[in-house]
């Protein structure tokens, strides 16, 4: 049934939200807003182009030198000054900040450069020097795991960091008593949340103390605040961490910028100073944190009415580089709910985690259910197909039955509340199912691909802290001491004017905290939303808060709130004895209301609220027995049922569960292969809703960045991990002209284990969207194996089978660059009025070679056919300074030669060569044509073929045809150098 608030209630109102009049007009507070001390220097990274490669030298004594440089620091010198950050596994492995011996991805620090501004850090950041020895990379997980793959880190012997099996009821004797066993492999690509506001940190130290001094817009889980303090080798009373009152969005991305915090904090010691740095966009898509990549082999014991009686899951997790904290918190924190929403009462699990030449994982926005419930639904979807049932009735088959919660499932999760079959048929009804199913009909004997796909889930709401040492066995847990349980804190304050203020350790990130705890706190207290003030940033060195503390995993309505609302109801109790004391009534007869406390038997008896609130301030020895005082009230919340691992590894992994159904109609266009949204409808049980409106916008909010998940978003890696979707061209992010308005349905199942009976919300879509578009699409389309992103060329390709071959005769194919670079090519010719001898005599001729090598600063003659330059090029937004090597071979003098070159730079590398030739074309004129191959990589390859292809063509034959002008007193095309300077953002 669905829950309605009192009128004279305002949780379960949708008031306007506090928060939105400074945020409107400009007058948030975000890291880059707050004031800094005078004297604060910036910070610039140096970062590694390569994806695997040794560090044989770093050359940092011209940065040094620079104009404005205080400090450049290598991974040799933040060592000496901290120690490896805490891996959440038992393995012979360290994790740092910065690479040090090694490189492990494109994007890892290897050199941090502090100067008077960041101006000044950038342009230092370009005379730092890296000697590379490019290793072999491995991107993909099944490929680390062979005998023969590049090891990324030699003390651990192999790229398997962490392996566990466990087995819950009798999954073997299902699967061998079954009637049919139904499986599919499926494989979640990497994508990421994108919040307009990337990573930012202010760090300062105190040698008198010792201690740090750090703002940061870090989410939480302040669990890290530990790993940071441990890293920086002081207690945690030294290492103070705070967050601005306002945050750009997370969605759990900004959990990663702690090693950035232990590299400005070991930065600010050594300057003595304080140092900022803020990240920009290219820095955030290639080396902040992503969501882990996944392939899963999931299996189901089947009878013939489509009732699954086991499941069998193998999960191969893809960490990135290094294993940092919390992870492998994505593979375990869905453990508990590995049956979704369904009554499975046999359960076989084998998780595997794999490190490869990628960024460094973290949380992501509902981490570790996308993973799970793209395999599960995909499943379910098989099932219907190869039984020939109806895919609606085989998800109501086997839903937890009503009347069965709390429902305990296999692996140990409490599912808390709610009736699935009933949430399910109003969505259904309300959801207009049966029209969805007439317009598929009408749409297909039309000729057009139409399919509708179902999706059913849990969404688990705040994590139990025990839930990621299941990655340990029960003898490791044992010796290690028992970790569970949530946490979650909230102060209320009086002051002597009788003002209330309420303080939690939650940083939010849109999700309403100044607005929704004024309610909650409004209603126990019986004022106007208005009276009661929320602060909400964070401060280690003055809040109340436990390692739990942060937001995440959807806590903040269950917990945070709920916590809230203890405070409020504990200091009301104490107010209430003041009350009766002053009217002159029993405590029974005290009420709130409307900014009074009053006689409920006679309302003209009342004092002001702000008369009895401040009464402990002002005369304090007029409290009654029992009362200390009603000044502050700060309680810690933790939930009973969240308890540590059990030795047979079942774990309660979350508090409380919401269900979501969702289905949804989709028409693939026939030759494009593009996707259209036709009609999504989803519904949500998420317990008691507190604030209806911001409930819809943080489900609409999922439900955007879940069509990004399904239809746009992927980390691409080349073979050689060079990244390739490092700008928002490549990595397309869905505007509002591509997310459809979703039909929002409720069902109202309270929670009986929070105190407002709340549960989260702000996480489900993006575990149900991207599968429930893909099963539409497979409807639609007939196509069994689908990946993500379901983009246009995915799906043209499959669905218009092999292209017919050219009747033309093919080409020879060129051999392809070295480590999967991006490959260029291209040819030219241009005739000049110059002899064959004076072109000849200028390819020799170093200053020759400057004046025509695109943003040449120099060139040194090793030899007489080697080159050294330094070059300054800009592609789309990336440009950075390069060191090149040319050399020249195959002289045929004055005919032709062979140019070759190599460039490296903090933004990435490129090799190459071309064969010029001179021929005669009368009286001292000559004909110059070329030809070239050229491979790129590293983050300059990463912007993808919008720009770079296009323009590298006109790098390198600017080259070539700038000789050629050079030669002929500057005859060259015109607008050639005014082509170049558009494309590449040259200056004049």
């Amino acid at each position: 049934m669905t829950v309605n608030p009192p009128a004279d209630r305002w949780v379960g109102r949708s008031v306007p939200r506090v928060e939105d009049a400074a945020l409107l007009t400009g007058r948030g507070r975000y890291i880059d807003d707050l004031a800094t001390r005078v004297g604060t220097l910036h910070a610039a990274i140096v970062r590694s182009p390569h994806a695997h490669a040794t560090i044989s030298a770093i050359e940092v004594d011209k940065a040094r030198a620079a104009r404005g440089v205080v400090a450049v620091l290598t991974g040799a010198e933040i060592a000496a000054h901290s120690r490896s950050m805490t891996v959440g596994v038992k393995a012979d492995v360290e994790c740092w900040p910065i690479a040090r011996d090694r490189v492990r991805y494109v994007g890892e620090p290897v050199a941090l450069v502090i100067a008077e501004d960041r101006y000044l850090a950038e342009d230092a950041a370009d005379l730092v020097a890296v000697s590379y020895e490019i290793l072999p990379a491995v991107v993909d997980p099944m490929a680390a795991l062979a005998e023969d793959a590049p090891i990324l880190h030699p003390s651990l012997g192999g790229n398997l960091i962490n392996e566990r099996r466990f087995s819950y009821g009798d999954p073997d004797a299902a699967f061998a008593g079954a009637a049919r066993t139904i499986g599919i492999d499926v494989a979640y690509p990497r994508n990421s949340c994108t919040p307009i506001e990337t990573y930012g940190v202010v760090a300062e130290y105190d040698p008198g103390e010792d201690a740090y001094d750090v703002t940061a817009n870090f989410q939480g889980p302040f669990s890290i605040h530990a790993v940071i303090a441990r890293a920086l080798g002081v207690p945690g009373n030294r290492m103070r961490l705070r967050t601005p009152p306002d945050s750009g969005g997370s969605f759990g991305i900004k959990q990663g910028v702690f090693p950035y915090i232990i590299l400005m904090a070991v930065a600010a010691k050594v300057a003595g100073r304080p140092v900022k740095w803020i990240e920009d966009r290219l820095e955030h898509l290639a080396a902040s944190v992503s969501a882990t990549n996944r392939a899963t082999r999931i299996e189901a014991a089947v009878e013939a009415d489509g009732k699954i009686t086991a499941l069998r899951w193998d999960q191969l997790e893809d960490c990135g580089a290094h294993l940092r904290a919390p992870e492998p918190a994505t593979l375990y924190r869905m453990h508990g709910n590995m049956t979704g929403a369904y009554a499975i009462e046999n359960v076989a699990i084998r998780n595997r985690i794999v490190l490869t030449n990628k960024t460094p994982t973290g949380l992501n926005r509902g981490f570790g259910g996308p993973q799970v419930y793209f395999a599960l639904e995909r499943l379910m979807q098989r099932i219907a197909l190869e039984l020939g049932l109806d895919p609606l009735d085989v998800i109501r088959r086997n839903l937890v039955p009503r009347g069965a919660f709390p429902y305990r499932t296999a692996t140990g999760a409490l599912l808390d509340s709610g009736d699935y079959p009933a949430a399910l048929a109003r969505a259904v009804e309300d959801g207009g199912f049966a029209d969805l199913l007439r317009r598929r009909e009408e749409m297909r004997a039309e000729g057009r691909l139409y399919g509708i796909g179902l999706a059913c889930v849990v969404e688990p709401s705040v994590s139990n802290m025990g839930y990621i040492t299941a990655v340990l066995t029960p003898g490791e847990r044992r010796k290690a001491g028992p970790k569970n349980g949530a946490q979650a804190t909230a102060t209320i304050a009086i002051d002597p004017l009788g003002a209330v203020t309420v303080k939690v350790a939650s940083v939010p990130q849109g999700q309403g905290h100044r607005t929704v705890l004024a309610q909650v706190v409004a209603d126990e207290l019986g004022l106007d939303v208005t009276a009661v003030q929320v602060l909400a940033d964070v401060d280690t060195a003055r809040d109340a808060w436990s390692i739990a503390s942060g937001n995440y995993a959807s806590r903040f309505a269950p917990a945070v709130a709920g916590a809230t609302q203890i405070a409020a109801r504990r200091i009301r109790d104490k107010l209430t004895a003041v009350a009766a004391a002053q009217l002159n009534v029993t405590q029974d007869e005290v009420m709130f209301a409307w900014g009074r406390v009053s006689a409920r038997s006679n309302p003209d008896n009342f004092v002001s609220f702000a008369r009895v609130a401040a009464a402990a301030h002002w005369a304090p020895g007029t409290l009654p027995d029992g009362v200390d005082q009603t000044i502050r009230e700060t309680v810690f919340w933790t939930p009973e049922q969240l308890t540590a691992p059990d030795d047979a590894d079942a774990v309660n992994s979350s508090l409380c569960h919401g269900f979501i159904f969702d289905f949804c109609g989709v028409e693939i266009d026939r030759d494009t292969g593009a996707a259209r949204i036709d009609r999504y409808v989803t519904m949500h049980d998420c317990g008691r809703i507190l604030h209806p409106a911001m409930v819809e916008g943080q489900v609409r909010g999922g439900f955007a960045q879940a069509v990004g998940a399904a239809l746009y978003e992927e980390y691409a890696y080349a073979p050689d991990g060079s990244f390739l979707s490092g700008t928002l061209a490549d990595y397309l992010i869905p505007t509002v002209m591509e997310v459809p308005e979703p039909v929002i349905l409720h069902y109202e199942s309270p929670s009986p284990f929070t105190p407002l009976g709340a549960k989260g919300v702000g996480e489900g879509n993006c575990m149900s969207t991207p599968v429930c578009i893909a099963n539409a699409v497979a409807d639609a389309t007939g196509l069994a194996d689908l990946v993500l992103p379901l983009t246009p060329s995915r799906l043209a390709d499959r669905l218009q089978g092999e292209e017919t071959p050219s009747k033309a005769p093919a080409k020879p194919a060129a051999a392809a660059p070295a480590g999967g670079q991006r490959r260029l090519t291209g040819e030219g010719r241009a005739e000049v009025a110059a002899s064959r001898e004076t072109i000849w005599s200028m390819l020799l001729d170093p200053k020759t070679l400057e004046a025509v090598i695109p943003g040449a600063h120099g060139v040194e003659k090793v030899s007489d056919t080697h080159f050294r330059a330094d070059v300054t090029l800009g592609v789309g937004p990336v440009k950075g300074r390069y060191r090149a090597e040319i050399r020249l071979s195959d002289l045929d003098a004055p005919n032709a030669v062979t140019l070759s070159g190599r460039t490296e730079g903090a933004l990435g590398f490129g090799e190459g060569s071309g064969r010029i030739t001179l021929s005669e074309a009368g009286p001292g004129r000559t004909v110059v044509a070329y030809s070239y191959e050229a491979g790129i990589g590293g983050k300059v390859a990463s912007v993808g073929g919008r720009l770079l292809d296009g323009a590298a063509r006109v790098v390198i034959g600017q080259f070539f045809r700038s000789l050629a002008a050079h030669a002929g007193g500057g005859s060259a095309k015109a607008g050639l150098f005014a082509r170049l300077r558009s494309l590449l953002g040259r200056r004049k």
